[in-house]
């Protein structure tokens, strides 16, 4: 018996049956949709190789502008994401997806694997559709369907698959895109209950949105691209997409009767749509799309093209002031001698993240927890996001529940800005695959940098400093409590959030975060 259950299990981890590669798919040119030919005429107007650019820093906005590109692709929809959560958002896009294919769109799907994790067969349901096309990015190939040998099966193959597609892109006739730090689900568009994330994306239209969809095109003909089919005997048929599509009536039908104000606030944008507005506020600059090259989760070697190394020269160049959005931020030594260097050199330094008791993921704060006495030694500024409920501003930092900063932005001497989904991080660095656009517009940069101090300010955010106490110095977290100035000696955060810190530091996870 013994015997026979060790054969399953290695025949459940050797991998899957043997399929044929997928045929290569590619963009459509801008000028074949009624969509690309407006943004080209647009794009015609202003100096030669200039994108248009506008930001989405407000978590409604950002989910209606999804759904309103959604609507508005003629020829073409191009979806890359890390994480797609179940939720009232995630189903109204799907339900905007499906009526894009019914009127004859192409639509790509690119999940990283993560995101199938038990779901495979509802996903590839909606692939039954004749113009639906879903990739997983680099899956475990076999064991899926059971959560021990997957998770078994990602533990014999740590080397590989801890390296995870972590790029969030979402693109329209090869003409319109939205990248940034957002995923899919209702945490990031203001629509859970519990935790909501406060994030920035960036709309861009012409040339840089091009670049994009080279991008795309990349990864979705790439060797670690598997078509979700490929992990079934048979996969799901049309039938099943059917049935699909009435449970998936039923469900909003439902969330309207039962969620009202929320179901309303989704929707608005079938009522207000604000598609032309948002092309009428583009601000046209120099733009570059910069991502990491597949080959880099194939943990073989570095690759030829990394998101770093084209975002070196803009860090490298900054003469006065440099600052750094990352939600997840974890410097290394280097990273510290670095920011060092550029303090050496006079250049003033913000940097915004996560505190203790407002981050989802406490083992992180745990690898950036042991350089903040070394930074601000240096003279770097540390601002970390409260956690507060129930109030509101411009940048999202709040929301009707308690807020986490999940915001990947820079800002380069208010001439220059990043936005994507780089955290300054290993993981990012290292292990993940990439994407973001680096604009050239002061303009741009200026609104985020107001927009970043705006989370910086006590109401928002702990100043972290160092204070004298007798012959040491230690932390503490200045901060604004109704309009009074407070100063905490004992860092914010509950017992169980320390103890995951701690243990992330005393184990040495840091290469890992």
């Amino acid at each position: 018996m013994r015997a026979l259950l060790l054969l399953i299990l290695l025949l459940s981890l050797a991998g899957c049956a043997s399929q044929p590669a997928p045929a290569p798919s590619h963009a459509i040119a801008p000028a074949d949709s009624s969509l690309g030919r407006q943004v080209q005429g647009l794009a015609a107007a202003q100096p030669e190789g200039h994108s248009g650019l506008r930001l989405l820093p407000e978590s409604s906005e950002a989910f209606a502008a999804r759904a309103e590109l959604f609507r508005a692709a003629r020829r073409s929809l191009d979806i890359q994401y890390y994480i797609v959560h179940d939720g009232l958002s995630t189903r109204l896009l799907v339900d905007e997806l499906l009526r894009a294919a019914d009127r004859g769109v192409r639509v790509r799907l690119l999940l990283d694997d993560t995101t199938s994790d038990g779901q495979d067969y509802r996903i590839a349901t909606l692939a039954a559709h004749s113009n639906v096309q879903i990739r997983v990015f680099n899956p475990l190939r076999a064991g899926r369907s059971n959560p021990v040998t997957r998770t078994l099966g990602r533990l014999l193959h740590l080397p590989q698959q801890h390296r995870r597609m972590h790029n969030k892109l979402l693109l329209v006739d090869s003409s319109l895109a939205i990248v940034g730090g957002r995923n899919l689900g209702d945490e990031y568009f203001d629509a859970d209950r519990s935790l909501n994330f406060t994030d920035i994306d960036l709309l861009a239209a012409g040339p840089v949105a091009r670049q994009l969809a080279d991008s795309f095109d990349q990864y979705w003909n790439h060797q670690l691209s598997v078509p979700i089919q490929h992990f079934f005997w048979r996969p799901p048929a049309q039938r099943k997409l059917s049935e699909a599509r009435e449970q998936l009536q039923q469900y909003l039908q439902q969330a309207r009767r039962d969620d009202g104000p929320l179901y309303r606030r989704l929707i608005r944008y079938q009522r207000e749509p604000q598609l032309q507005r948002w092309l009428d506020e583009l601000i046209w600059a120099p733009a570059a799309a910069l991502w990491d090259d597949p080959d880099k989760l194939l943990a073989d070697g570095p690759p030829t093209r990394l998101l770093t190394t084209q975002l070196a020269p803009a860090l490298t160049a900054v003469q006065d002031e440099l600052m750094l959005v990352s939600a997840y931020f974890v410097p290394t030594d280097s990273g510290v001698d670095y920011l060092a260097e550029r303090r050496r050199d006079g250049v003033t330094i913000r940097i915004l993240t996560n505190s203790l008791e407002a981050t989802d993921v406490p083992a992180v704060h745990g690898g950036y927890a042991p350089y903040r006495q070394r930074m601000l030694e240096q003279g770097v500024q540390l601002f970390e996001l409260r956690r507060q409920p129930d109030q509101k501003s411009s940048y999202s930092f709040f929301g009707e529940s308690e807020s986490s900063l999940h915001s990947k932005a820079a800002v380069f001497d208010r001439k220059r800005v990043f936005i994507g989904s780089l955290n300054f991080d290993p993981r990012s660095v290292l292990w993940n695959s990439e994407v973001g656009i680096l604009a050239q517009s002061p303009t741009l940069a200026r609104e985020v940098h107001r927009l970043t101090l705006e989370g910086m300010a006590p109401a928002t955010s702990y100043e972290v400093k160092l204070a004298r106490r007798g012959d040491t110095r230690q932390l503490v977290w200045i901060a604004e409590e109704q309009g009074r100035r407070i100063v905490l000696e004992r860092e914010p955060g509950g017992f169980w959030r320390r103890l995951n810190a701690w243990l992330a530091d005393v184990v040495g996870l840091e290469r890992m975060l």
